[in-house]
């Protein structure tokens, strides 16, 4: 199972990439994590540049041309798993929800991947990411008042 084998990436990157003893940005986190990931099937993303980015598609035109696509941080098509990688502005600017809407967008992808920091720290105080992600989608299931086209969410905190 990939989800699985996702949280056990991390696992094994742990002590590392920790958010009560590291503040580091999710493209070094994404770095650290992504040969496992590779070991997983997943393709993931290897710089800024646009051949380095992995594109899922969302929307197709003329002669199926991908018209729209969103960039994933790992997507693992056979899978139909997409992974984001989230560091300091993971909850501050919601950036977990814009993950989550581009995973419902995406053509092919049942299942999304969110990794964030236990605690960011900023301006001299811990805030709960990880925790304060887990409540918003435990209330937004409990609510049964939204259906997604997913099915799964994974959240990791690191």
């Amino acid at each position: 199972m990939l989800a699985l084998g996702i949280v056990k990436a991390f696992q094994e990157i742990y002590s590392t990439i920790t958010s009560s003893e590291h503040t580091l940005p999710s493209n070094t986190v994404l770095s650290q994590v992504a040969p496992f990931l590779v070991d997983l099937g997943f393709s993931v993303e290897t710089g800024k540049k646009k051949a380095e980015k992995i594109r899922v598609p969302v929307l197709y035109g003329n002669n199926g041309r991908i018209a729209k696509a969103f960039e994933a941080d790992a997507h693992h098509i056979a899978g139909k798993f997409v992974v984001e990688v989230e560091a300091g502005r993971g909850v501050v600017n919601n950036q977990f929800l814009k993950d989550l809407f581009q995973a419902c967008m995406m053509d092919e992808v049942e299942y999304l991947a969110i990794a964030v920091r236990n605690l960011y720290k900023a301006a001299g105080a811990s805030n709960p990411d990880f925790d304060r992600v887990v409540a918003f989608f435990e209330t937004m299931y409990a609510s049964n008042r939204m259906r997604l086209p997913l099915k799964g969410i994974l959240i990791v905190g690191y």
